[in-house]
């Protein structure tokens, strides 16, 4: 098998590539380096150009006639951002992700992964899949509209697609290959980790939700996790779709199952660290939420997936990558996933 992956010199893509690599499958890969990082290319085969390029998309195809599926991760993904940028954000996510879907119908791809988000549910515990949407941003809400124009094109065209939503990965590729790049992380590990080495308390943010012990809860599920969901996809692919009007578009809920509360992350990282975390404890921020969690079932029973990996590895292996960080990333930081 040979798959191209779109965004594969981010955090996401490029450990995807990796577990494909070491499992046999052959990669290529398309990346701009807007955020990702030519290091988690090297000695790998790549091409740097926009997923809307059709010219470059066509030459990919001439190349490589043999791929059998594309894997698309090339997204802008930064919340605070999107909110600041709305157009830039709908015409890098949706315009150039639908001139990519032509690209690839025109060159008889007809095998679409997409990487998704369950940012585009409204919070709630034990998420399923036929929840309705309630995208919160802007950024969220390009992840749904595209969602929605796929399963539209599936419908109409020889294409057939799956999403695969999550919240948020932890953790980096357990070879030390590849992971975050960027330097100064805003979700709450990156920041519990910045923190801890800084010698700074970390800040829990209302105690008094409804949740297991009054505080937020969110999901979590290691990188190589999601990269291994990602290859349960791509070889079971002809068999969760069809182009015979019964199931060419799918969407699967990826994550933990369970969530994990801000306090049992810090137990967590503690439990890593052998070191107490300080803390200080404050009010709700306007627009929180007590978060959120997927529900898991449809990802067994169809990929046959669940998290392998545990919270504690995924702290691990954030904490390893911190370390080994500077050395790898040679050329300053990068953005993205």
């Amino acid at each position: 098998m040979k798959v191209l992956i779109t965004g594969g010199a981010g955090f996401i893509g490029s450990t995807i590539a990796s577990r494909c690599l070491d499992e046999g499958i052959h990669v290529v890969i398309l990346d701009d380096l807007s955020t990702g990082r030519a290091e988690f290319v090297d000695c790998r085969t790549w091409y740097e150009g926009r997923i809307d390029d059709g010219d470059l998309i066509d030459r990919i195809f001439a190349e490589h006639p043999d791929i059998d599926a594309a894997v698309g991760c090339a997204a802008k993904i930064v919340v605070p951002e999107s909110v600041a940028e709305p157009l830039y954000y709908y015409s890098e996510n949706i315009t150039a992700g639908l001139a990519l879907l032509g690209h690839l119908l025109r060159n008889g791809c007809h095998r679409f992964l997409f990487s998704s988000s369950a940012a585009i549910y409204a919070p709630g515990l034990g998420i399923t899949e036929q929840a309705p949407l309630a995208p919160m941003s802007p950024y969220a809400r390009t992840k749904a509209h595209f969602e929605q124009a796929l399963e539209d094109i599936t419908a109409g065209t020889l294409l057939r697609a799956v999403s695969l939503r999550y919240f948020n990965p932890v953790g980096a590729d357990p070879q030390g290959r590849s992971g975050l790049q960027v330097r100064r992380p805003t979700h709450a590990l990156g920041v519990m980790i910045d923190r801890y080495h800084a010698g700074e308390p970390y800040p829990v943010s209302g105690t008094d939700w409804d949740t297991r012990d009054g505080t937020g809860i969110r999901d979590y599920v290691h990188v190589w996790d999601l990269a291994g969901a990602h290859l349960a996809a791509l070889r079971r692919f002809d068999t969760i779709t069809s182009a015979d009007g019964g199931h060419p578009y799918r969407v699967i809920n990826l994550g933990s199952g369970t969530g994990t509360t801000v306090l049992e992350l810090i137990k967590a990282f503690e439990n890593v660290t052998g070191k107490p975390l300080p803390t200080v404890y404050m009010g709700r921020r306007p627009g929180d939420n007590a978060g959120a969690y997927p529900d898991i079932t449809l990802a067994a029973e169809l990929l046959g997936w669940k998290p392998a990996l545990s919270l504690e590895q995924g702290i691990t292996d954030s904490l390893a990558w911190y370390e080994r960080r500077d050395t790898v990333l040679a050329n300053g930081e990068g953005g993205g996933a």
